[in-house]
């Protein structure tokens, strides 16, 4: 029998399983998170709460903005109902903490170690603080206790923002992983294409996901330093092709358009326009990635938008648009 049954068969008898995401960004970031969020969990964030309940069962990996994700086990309006339910938690041989999650309440430091104990006291167990087995996430909202099995993400991902090669302003790892999230909140199936991909970024995030993608660029430069990149992450270099987008063929399902931009020019409206309709050609759902606003040239190519938010660092500010 595995060590964790109890808790498994547990889980198993629910009717409905929930779950909680618990998640923490920048100021800089907050629209980039919701709109994650919403497309990932199908739920945006409440205000004043850190946390999203959802019924969809997401990799908190996958997320740069989730901290950790509560598979629920009980739900009760009292404490006291909670450390009886507490009971039925058979965890023999293995090492458990119950840790009280924050949620917009005002219970102090004392009372949330107080709940703390009085249902982890109630568990068969040996509790630890350390090299633990198991984690319990216990959490209070509008009159209601819920307790679950807490897992975290591992951030293998981070390693991904020390390439060899990149562009200085070219997107970072969290951001690039959060736009592919809001393409393909589903990734089942999804064949996806990054027609500018410069230094591979995001073809980099994506196939850490495990999803197919393809990506080209105009830039020999880009290419040859997404190709570099690709490499020392240990993917093919044949991912990535020296090509105008304006040119591919095929189709795809989701796409993630980081339009060019340059410190002492704009992009002309007519070159805007072009690729705007060839990705339309060729994708069903894009992310678009702009400096500058886009909603005439969105309008005109046909794109309904379904999202728009703005990501800045420093005084450089980015324009998102998700579009179908």
């Amino acid at each position: 029998m595995m060590k964790h049954e109890n808790l498994k068969n547990l889980i198993l008898d629910m009717d409905e399983q929930k779950y909680i995401y618990t998640y923490a960004c920048h100021e800089s970031e907050q629209e980039l998170c919701s709109m994650e969020l919403r497309e990932l969990l199908g739920h945006e964030p409440e205000t004043g709460i850190s946390w999203v309940q959802s019924e969809r069962k997401i990799n908190p990996d996958r997320s740069p903005f989730i901290s950790a994700r509560m598979d629920v086990i009980f739900t009760e309006d009292t404490i006291q109902e909670m450390a009886e339910q507490a009971a039925s938690i058979q965890l023999t041989d293995s090492t458990f903490k119950v840790v009280y999650m924050k949620a917009g309440d005002k219970l102090s430091y004392e009372e949330q170690r107080t709940m703390e104990r009085m249902v982890g006291g109630r568990i068969t167990g040996k509790a630890a603080m350390k090299s633990l087995d198991v984690t319990l996430g216990l959490l209070f909202h509008k009159g209601s206790w819920m307790l679950g099995i807490c897992h975290y993400p591992e951030r293998t991902w981070l390693s991904h923002k020390q390439k060899p090669q990149n562009f200085s302003t070219g997107l970072s790892s969290r951001v690039a992983r959060a736009l592919v999230n809001i393409a393909a909140p589903d990734t089942e199936g999804v064949r996806m294409l990054d027609p500018c991909c410069g230094m591979g970024n995001v073809l980099i995030v994506a196939l850490s996901m495990g999803l197919s993608i393809e990506g080209c660029d105009i830039n020999p430069l880009a290419v040859r330093g997404a190709r570099v990149n690709l490499q020392h992450y240990g993917y093919s270099d044949q991912h990535v092709s020296l090509r105008d987008m304006n040119d591919l063929v095929g189709h795809f399902n989701a796409a993630i358009l980081d339009l060019p931009y340059n410190v002492c020019s704009v992009l002309p409206h007519e070159d805007q326009l072009r690729m705007l309709t060839s990705l339309r050609r060729l994708a069903d759902r894009a992310v678009i990635v702009s400096t500058e606003s886009l909603e005439g040239p969105l309008n005109e190519t046909g794109w309904q938008v379904l999202g728009h938010i703005q990501v800045s660092k420093g005084t450089f500010v980015r324009d998102i648009w998700l579009c179908s």
